[in-house]
């Protein structure tokens, strides 16, 4: 097949699926076209079989603001001409459903272009529902050859909150477990903990909505019983007040702050535990990365994540906020040998059985093949 993928291209978990998605696809032959305004950060290297077309917008003054979605329609428009596409997949609503839709008008009568949007959280739980693009949003999804979310809890956000009336398949996240995998020994582990400290890890992009004050609030709680620290991974806004934080409850030598990184598997792995405390998450893509390196995962109660993350097998399960029970179980796991080695391991069978790229990919394929018969 050849398939149009447009996405937004930075750090975002929507990104990083719509782009494995990619890569994964043209291993198995098919040609891919990505449609963006950037290169998506991970496709740093050349890939066969993708093709990468980028959106540019035009400064004009009497535009005082700028006009993307309409920029990347004509773009969606250009490359399924001229590159005879079969479909369009986009990923997060906003704008990419409603740019993926006018190109298809645009285009009917003159090429036969199937659109399916896959929708990935915040497109649906937060930006969705402001009152200047919830009509917009609804229509789009109900616009779309095909709908897919990430997680059941999501496709049932989106059948309550926009009362569409559209078959919605649920096809989860998945991960390259040849490349997260747990490892024999890392050279990060000596650094990060010189002294032989457990290392408690988080990764997000930093915004209000992951609580990442909340794993510093779990290490205070935890460093009670444990010697161990804090390794945070990523950036954003919400990255100054962290940093604040950690000073004013003088943690400085124990909260390691590592920004940006690529190599995340070998990261994890240097790990013991990974915090995910967020007030929202569609399924938790970072949970499933760490579980795939065989690390017990200690959240929150929200979301997809009791789909993916087992209570009291791969990890444990608190009310979101609750800081204090989320420090016990990580206490409980970091002192407990016999049941950490059981909890790693399960949660490394889960990563394989459940959400491995060799599971989900033919979901998508086969998701593709009916969109384009029906």
């Amino acid at each position: 097949m050849k398939i149009g993928i447009t996405c937004y291209p930075t750090y975002g978990g929507s990104g990083v699926v719509a782009t494995e998605l990619g890569k994964a696809l043209a291993q198995k032959g098919h040609e891919i076209h990505f449609i963006s305004y950037a290169l998506p950060f991970r496709l740093n290297h050349f890939y066969e079989n993708i093709y990468f077309h980028e959106v540019e917008t035009t400064n004009y003054p009497l535009f005082e603001f700028n006009l993307y979605s309409l920029a990347l329609a004509s773009k969606m428009v250009e490359v399924a001409t001229y590159e005879n596409l079969d479909l369009l997949h986009v990923h997060y609503a906003i704008p990419h459903a409603t740019s993926a839709y006018l190109a298809r008008q645009i285009l009917k009568g003159k090429v036969d272009l199937k659109v399916i949007t896959t929708l990935h959280g915040t497109d649906i739980t937060l930006v969705g529902l402001e009152p200047s693009f919830l009509h917009l949003v609804k229509f789009s999804i109900e616009q779309s050859d095909g709908v897919t979310t990430v997680s059941k809890h999501l496709r049932e956000k989106t059948l309550t909150n926009y009362h569409v009336n559209k078959e919605i398949e649920v096809i989860p996240n998945f991960i390259d477990c040849e490349l997260y995998k747990p490892a024999a020994s890392c050279a990060f582990k000596s650094r990060f903990a010189p002294n032989g400290e457990k290392i408690l890890m988080h990764t997000s992009n930093f915004r209000a909505v992951k609580r990442v004050s909340d794993t510093i609030k779990i290490l205070e709680i935890v460093r009670k019983e444990v010697n161990a620290k804090l390794v945070l991974v990523g950036d954003g806004p919400e990255r100054s007040d962290c940093e604040r934080m950690i000073r004013e409850l003088d943690l400085q030598n124990s909260v390691i702050f590592l920004g940006k990184q690529d190599g995340l598997s070998d990261i994890l792995n240097a790990a013991d535990l990974f915090l995910l405390p967020s007030q929202s998450e569609s399924f938790g893509l970072s949970a499933l990365e760490a579980m795939a390196c065989g690390l017990p995962v200690v959240s929150s109660s929200v979301g997809g994540i009791p789909e993916l993350v087992l209570h009291n097998e791969t990890g444990f399960i608190a009310e979101f906020g609750d800081v204090e029970r989320m420090a016990k179980y990580s206490v409980d796991l970091l002192t407990n040998e016999k049941k950490y080695k059981k909890f790693s391991e399960n949660s490394r069978v889960r990563a394989v059985q459940s959400f491995s790229n060799e599971l989900i990919i033919p979901q998508y394929e086969a998701y593709y093949e009916k969109v384009l018969n029906s």
